[in-house]
C-alpha cells in the first residue's frame, strides 16, 4: 500500500517577521496540537498511486487560489482507494480511480449502512494512459529489453521485474492483460503461463472462454521462494525498485515513467490497453479474483482502454469543497497541470450519467472540449 498522507503546509506569504519567543512557543504549540482554532477548511483526496506526481502539485495550485483551505491527500492501489470509502470507513470528499469500471461495482452496487443508500451515483472519465514495461538505469539487462526481445526475456525466467497486486490495483490486473494479450501479437501460445508458473505458491491460470481469455488469480497470491518476481500492492511501490536496481524492471503506466525519468519499452498498440480503436481487441481479455473481499460484488475487469474517473461520495465531509476541487481540475488549470506531468487527458471528460453529475462539474467537462 502507497499513502501519501499529510496536511499540507500553508506557504508564507511576504517577508520573513520576528516573532518574540513567547510567541513563536505558543505559536508551536498550536501547530503541534494540529492547528486548532485556525478555522482552515480541507478537502481530502484519496487518489490512485499513477497520479501522485499531479495531484500534489494541483493540491499545492488548488490552495494557494483558496486561500484558508488545506488538501489532504492519500494515494494506494485503485482497488484499496474505493475500498477505503466503502469498507474501511474512511470519509473522502474526492476519490480518483485508474479505472473507470471499479466505481460502479465497488459503489453504485453497495449502500453506505449510515444513510442506505449507494455510495456514489455518478463518475467522470478524465484522463487516459497506456502500459510499458519501465526499466531500471542500473540494469545489467536494460540493452536486451527491448520491442523486439522484452516478452521472450520475461519468459526465460532470469529478469527481475515488478508486478503490481492485481487485488489492490488496476495496475496489477492490466499487466496480467497485457502478457495474455502479448500471447496473439507475437503468436507466443503459452507467454503468460511460462512467464508466471513456479513463480506465485498457488498459480495464475487462464481458461478459455467463448473466445475470451479468462485469467484466474487465487485468493492468496504470494510469490514462491526463488521467484523472479516481485510483488508490491500498487505499482508506483516498483519505480523506487528500480531506481535502485533491485529490480530490472515493472510493468508501470507511460505517464509514471516519464514523469521518474525511466527508460521504457512501448509495447504494441494492440497489448498496451492505450488506443480506443482496439477496444474490442482488448475486451477479449478478462481478469477474475477469486477474492473474498469482493463477495458482495462480482470481481472480474474486462480488458478496456484505461481511463482514469473521480467521483465524489455520497457522505464527502465537504461537498461543496470537493466540487469546487473537481471543477479546478478539469478546468484549464487543473488539465494544464496534468499535461505537464505527461497524464494524458481525455478531451472533453465524460461523466457517465450527465444528469447525475453537479452542476458545477457538468459546465467544467463541457469548457473543457
Amino acid at each position: 500500500m502507497t499513502r501519501s498522507r499529510q496536511r499540507r503546509p500553508r506557504r508564507p506569504r511576504g517577508g520573513a517577521t520576528r516573532v518574540a519567543p513567547a510567541l513563536a512557543a505558543l505559536f508551536l504549540l498550536a501547530v503541534a496540537l494540529g492547528g486548532c482554532g485556525s478555522g482552515a477548511r480541507q478537502v481530502r483526496l484519496m487518489y490512485a498511486g499513477s497520479l501522485i506526481v499531479p495531484f500534489e502539485r494541483l493540491a499545492t495550485a488548488f490552495e494557494e487560489q483558496n486561500p484558508g483551505v488545506d488538501v489532504v491527500t492519500e494515494s494506494h492501489g485503485s482497488i484499496q482507494v474505493l475500498r477505503h470509502v466503502t469498507e474501511l470507513n474512511d470519509r473522502v470528499d474526492v476519490v480518483v480511480s485508474a479505472d473507470e469500471q471499479l466505481i460502479p461495482p465497488l459503489m453504485y452496487e453497495r449502500d453506505d449502512p449510515a444513510t442506505g443508500r449507494p455510495w456514489a451515483s455518478w463518475y467522470c472519465s478524465f484522463a487516459t494512459n497506456r502500459v510499458v514495461l519501465a526499466v531500471s538505469p542500473r540494469s545489467p539487462l536494460a540493452d536486451e529489453l527491448t520491442p523486439h526481445t522484452w516478452y521472450r526475456r520475461l519468459a526465460a525466467g532470469d529478469v527481475r521485474f515488478g508486478l503490481a497486486d492485481p487485488r489492490f490495483d488496476a495496475a496489477g490486473y492490466r499487466a496480467l492483460m497485457v502478457l495474455q494479450l502479448a500471447e496473439r501479437e507475437y503468436d507466443e501460445p503459452l507467454l503468460l503461463e511460462d512467464t508466471l508458473v513456479g513463480r506465485f505458491t498457488t498459480p495464475i491460470t487462464v481458461e478459455h472462454e467463448k473466445g475470451v481469455d479468462v485469467i484466474e488469480v487465487p485468493e492468496i497470491l504470494e510469490t514462491s521462494a526463488g521467484s523472479n518476481i516481485v510483488l508490491r500492492g500498487a505499482s508506483i511501490q516498483l519505480v523506487a525498485l528500480l531506481e535502485s536496481g533491485d529490480l530490472d524492471c515493472a510493468f508501470e503506466y507511460e505517464s509514471v515513467a516519464r514523469q521518474h525519468g525511466l527508460k521504457y519499452v512501448r509495447l504494441p498498440a494492440s497489448v498496451d490497453l492505450g488506443h480506443e480503436r482496439l477496444r474490442d481487441r482488448y475486451a477479449s481479455v478478462r481478469v477474475k479474483l477469486d477474492f473474498r473481499r469482493f463477495a458482495s460484488v462480482r470481481p472480474e475487469f474486462t480488458g478496456d482502454v484505461i481511463r482514469y474517473a473521480l467521483t465524489i461520495p455520497a457522505n464527502a465531509p465537504d461537498a461543496e469543497l470537493a466540487r469546487r476541487f473537481v471543477a479546478f481540475l478539469l478546468g484549464p488549470e487543473g488539465r494544464r497541470i496534468l499535461a505537464a506531468d505527461h497524464q494524458p487527458l481525455l478531451r472533453p471528460p465524460e461523466p457517465d450519467d450527465p444528469a447525475a453529475v453537479p452542476e458545477e462539474v457538468r459546465r467544467a467537462c463541457a469548457g473543457a472540449g
